[in-house]
């Protein structure tokens, strides 16, 4: 039988951890040290953990502010006072009453004098405090004693946020060196933290995502008939033999071998330094097939011969594919080096054989290449509907997306790049740990800002229509394709973390069944480009 999950199962999931944030924190500053030790502690990092475990999401607080008081086990308060920060942030200041400060010190002696051995003391023999001291030295002490501190208060002082905080987002705001130099036992210790929550969904319309309109644009390349006619075109073209032009000058329908150089056109005027990325020599041009060149370009060398030389300025779209020369303006020197034409075959049935194998007449040929475009419609219209729908949701949504959160999303993104490169064999060794580095990543976060945060409101947007809506998946699916994912992340030897694969597979499963639920209540128009 099959076994049915519902979204009663999870309110929501996040690439982030939940759920006992401080366990996992503490745990790096809770181990002391062995004997000979140059540095007892290390002083609390202010970065993200990065391990996983099960998300939740409970409602965020709607104070913005507040005050409350933590007990420990003597009776005496921990004093907590909660600020929301922006990028669903919430800020503690803590205050340490000195009688905590005094157990954590004491504690700390205890655990140092099990540790030790101290010259001239037998084992469990009670050593002087002062000679304790002396032995381990003073700084050590304080700095573990600060750190004994932190972990006994934090989990008090985030308490409150416990079950919706992203686990990898808690940092101390407080500098180290700052606890040390203000540190007395005689006085209140004070700390801030910070922890990033699960951010609030909020529909910009009172229907939410009820009586939703999408408009999905279709490329006319999708279109079966006309894709049909460009790749049997194609494959024709591939059956001819290519002939030298040697009495006229460059047309449509040749083929031409050029050497390109650019240089950029300053706003005086004037010639500026190469455009490297535009530049190429022995470039083979296919005058048919010429919808990625700079506008203007084919254009100015209609009547070019071979040996010739030509010079002409152009600007790049703004629309252009690579980024950096989007609206640039350049000064380019083409040279035509070999101009060819092609003599194609007649077009009848006694090539059927060599354009499609297994066909005997031009209609089958006709017929096969059509019925594959048409499932190439198909897929290509049903990707644009799901990116349609998925960009008006985004739309529908304001989120103050977390920090923790955005990092996250986009590092999933950045992985899942670079595994399609290595997938595709683009990269090679050093390659790829180059794009690994932490500059680039960080870089990738950075220009891919935008549309990280536009995924994550659509992600979240959907995890609030899935649950709202009661929809459900199997656990076969999910079994099934977190098999698969596995299965490819260990065909190309990519580290992977189970429980987050099966997380992200659970997303993807969630945003099936969402846009299957909208497609079926929404209006979708289609409009051809």
């Amino acid at each position: 039988m099959e076994l049915a999950v519902a979204s009663t199962a999870r309110t929501h999931r996040y690439p982030c951890r939940f759920s006992s944030p401080l366990a996992a924190f503490c745990e790096n500053y809770s181990s002391f040290p062995s004997s000979g030790s140059a540095r007892l502690f290390s002083p609390l990092s202010t970065s993200a953990s990065t391990s996983r475990a099960q998300r939740r999401r409970l409602p965020v607080a709607s104070a913005a502010v507040e005050l409350r008081e933590a007990s420990s086990q003597g009776g005496d308060s921990v004093r907590v006072t909660e600020t929301r920060q922006p990028g669903s942030s919430v800020k503690f200041s803590v205050e340490v009453p000195p009688s905590i400060c005094q157990e954590c010190y004491e504690t700390t002696l205890q655990e140092y004098a099990k540790r030790f051995k101290i010259p001239g003391f037998r084992p469990g023999k009670v050593v002087p405090e002062n000679m304790l001291i002396n032995y381990v030295g003073p700084k050590h002490v304080q700095d573990a004693t600060i750190e004994a501190i932190l972990r006994h208060t934090l989990p008090q002082a985030l308490s409150s946020v416990e079950d919706r905080a992203l686990e990898d987002s808690v940092r101390i705001l407080t500098k180290f060196e700052d606890m040390a130099n203000s540190f007395s036992l005689d006085n209140v210790f004070r700390y801030d933290v910070a922890v990033d929550v699960a951010p609030d969904v909020r529909w910009l319309s009172e229907d939410k995502y009820k009586n939703l309109k999408v408009v999905v644009e279709i490329d006319e390349i999708v279109d079966a008939e006309k894709a049909t006619e460009i790749e049997l075109k194609r494959r024709h073209k591939a059956l001819g033999l290519l002939r030298i032009v040697a009495d006229r000058g460059l047309q449509v329908g040749d083929l031409v071998v050029l050497d390109i150089f650019a240089e950029s056109i300053t706003s005086d005027g004037s010639k500026g330094e190469k455009i490297s990325s535009a530049e190429s020599k022995g470039f083979h041009l296919d005058t048919e097939e010429n919808n990625n060149l700079v506008p203007g370009f084919l254009g100015s060398l209609i009547g070019i011969r071979p040996g010739e030389t030509r010079s002409f300025p152009l600007q790049f779209p703004e629309s252009f594919e690579q980024e950096s020369l989007q609206g640039r303006r350049a000064q380019f020197t083409v040279v035509c080096k070999e101009l060819f034409y092609r003599e194609l075959p007649e077009l009848n049935d006694s090539l059927a054989g060599k354009l499609l194998p297994g066909c005997t007449t031009m209609d089958q040929v006709k017929e096969h290449i059509l019925q594959r475009c048409k499932e190439v419609e198909k897929t290509a219209i049903e990707q644009a509907t799901d990116n349609a729908i998925l960009d008006q949701l985004g739309k529908l949504v304001e989120v103050d997306v977390p920090r923790a959160l955005f990092q996250e999303q986009g590092q999933q993104l950045y992985g899942a790049k670079l595994l399609q490169l290595q997938a595709e064999r683009k990269l090679d060794k050093d390659q790829l740990a180059a794009l690994s580095s932490q500059k680039s990543v960080q870089d990738y976060l950075e220009s891919e800002r935008d549309n990280i945060n536009n995924i994550i409101k659509q992600m979240l947007a959907v995890g609030e229509i899935f649950k709202a809506e009661n929809l459900q998946y199997s656990t076969e699916q999910l079994v099934k394709e977190v098999e698969n994912s596995i299965e490819e992340f260990k065909r190309y030897n990519q580290d992977y973390d189970e429980g987050n694969i099966k997380q992200q597979v659970q997303d993807v499963l969630e945003a099936a069944k969402v846009l299957e639920w909208l497609k079926e209540n929404c209006i979708i128009e289609y409009i051809r480009r």
